[in-house]
């Protein structure tokens, strides 16, 4: 029996959620910004985009090609309020529902569709009850396959408010005029390492071999192409409400200018290991891999794995720190990749955004005790900051390494998921939603 899958995905989200709430704004071209005082576009509505106006356009781009834009900063709490309003429309039509991003979801029909009609039913019940219960100025754009993959392109390929269905009978024409970055998980850097080998196309990528692909790829990643190129996904929709495994925390922040201050560069790669170690600590994990991004005149990533298992933020900081020095020794602007750790010019390193990440995780639980002495009192320590921050917010109390800096910005990176955890668990949402 074929899968029946949805794939919902809200147009121009965080843009027509601002034209919903002020009906100032609606009709005119509006560019949603972040909130971490960068002057970065992060959501077009769609009167911006038909001059021009794309996400990660900077302001100024913007107002060249769109003199009267409106610029709004995001307020994610209140595009979180009506995602939940569209995860309770969704829940009624099936108990698997993927929340994928903020604003997109897949919902497996296949053993309810008959249930309300018809899967086509379904859909015209789903954008109805958006326009009546979340607000007439939003609008989704509907996927309709029997696998994932294709029910995600589907549902890019007529927006606005648009509805396609990919089935076997169509999928070879649809994939004859998709582009390759029309496809999750290929990217603008993928579909040049797949230019270089002569793959152009969905269709070129059917028809190419693994063994190519696998000189390029690597064995994992390969597999996963050929199976775009086969139009073949057997994952399955996960419900938003189920445990699923955590393989790694991490946490990203963009600064809000490009930043030459050393010091206040470490300071907010503290601040993120901090944040990394506190969701290690509320998923009742340890990591023995700490990772490290940074963008600035060069793209850097950096990984350092232990022997010993931590969750605390100022040891996952000391292994950054690790990484970051070693970084260091050829980013100097001014001397160039020859610089050396002792040179005075090495505070001329740029850095535009950044990211830390824990891996090779295990519960907490099944980890035994240090014998050391510090292990036994920090983790009291930490707890009692824990439940503080906790009930005051995250960063009431801070190291004093970073007491001069500003704290960051912009949400964390899963804090409405979190925040949606909290209260899944303290309002019994599992049995709610199954």
């Amino acid at each position: 029996m074929n899968r029946v899958i949805l794939h919902i995905d809200f147009d121009s989200y965080f843009a027509s959620c601002e034209q919903q709430f002020d009906e100032r704004l609606r009709g005119r071209p509006i560019g949603v910004t972040a909130t971490n005082g960068r002057t970065c576009i992060i959501a077009a509505s769609r009167e911006a985009k038909e001059f021009g106006v794309k996400s990660v356009t900077r302001v100024w781009e913007a107002r060249k090609v769109c003199p009267q834009i409106i610029t709004v900063p995001a307020y994610f709490e209140k595009y979180w309020e009506i995602t939940q309003k569209f995860l309770n429309i969704c829940k009624d039509y099936s108990p698997y529902v993927e929340l994928f991003s903020l604003d997109e979801v897949f919902i497996d029909i296949t053993s309810t569709q008959n249930l309300f009609g018809g899967k086509y039913k379904i859909v015209q019940t789903i954008k109805k009850r958006i326009e009546k219960e979340i607000g007439e100025y939003i609008t989704v754009s509907v996927g309709l396959s029997h696998n994932k993959l294709l029910a995600k392109l589907a549902s890019g390929l007529d927006k606005p408010n648009g509805f396609v269905e990919i089935n076997k009978d169509n999928v070879w024409e649809i994939y004859k005029k998709a582009k390759l970055t029309d496809i999750c998980g290929i990217g603008e850097r993928i579909a040049i390492r797949l230019n270089k080998i002569g793959i152009f196309s969905l269709l070129d990528l059917q028809k190419a071999k693994i063994e190519m692909l696998e000189e390029e790829f690597g064995k994992v990643y390969s597999q996963i192409l050929k199976n775009i190129g086969m139009a073949e996904d057997n994952s399955s929709v996960v419900p938003y409400y189920a445990e699923v495994e955590t393989k790694s925390v991490g946490r990203s922040y963009c600064l809000p200018k490009n930043e030459y201050n050393q010091r206040l560069i470490l300071q907010n790669i503290f601040e993120l290991s901090e944040e990394v170690g506190i969701k290690l600590r509320r998923l009742n994990k340890k990591a023995r891999t700490v990772g490290l991004y940074l963008t600035g005149e060069n793209v850097y990533h950096g990984r350092k794995t232990i022997t010993t298992h931590i969750d605390s933020g100022r040891e996952i900081f000391n292994l950054c720190k690790i990484l970051y020095d070693e970084w260091g020794l050829g980013n100097c602007s001014i001397c160039g990749k020859n610089c050396e750790p002792t040179c005075p010019k090495r505070c001329e390193r740029m850095v535009r955004q950044m990211g830390v990440w824990a891996g090779n995780l295990e519960d907490s639980q099944n980890l035994t005790l240090s014998l050391f002495d510090n292990a036994y009192k920090n983790p009291k320590v930490q707890k009692a900051m824990d439940e503080i921050n906790d009930r005051f917010g995250d960063h009431t109390i801070r190291n004093g390494f970073v007491w001069d800096s500003p704290n960051l910005k912009t949400v964390p990176n899963g804090y409405m998921a979190d925040r949606f955890e909290r209260k899944k668990l303290s309002e019994g949402f599992t049995k709610d939603y199954i």
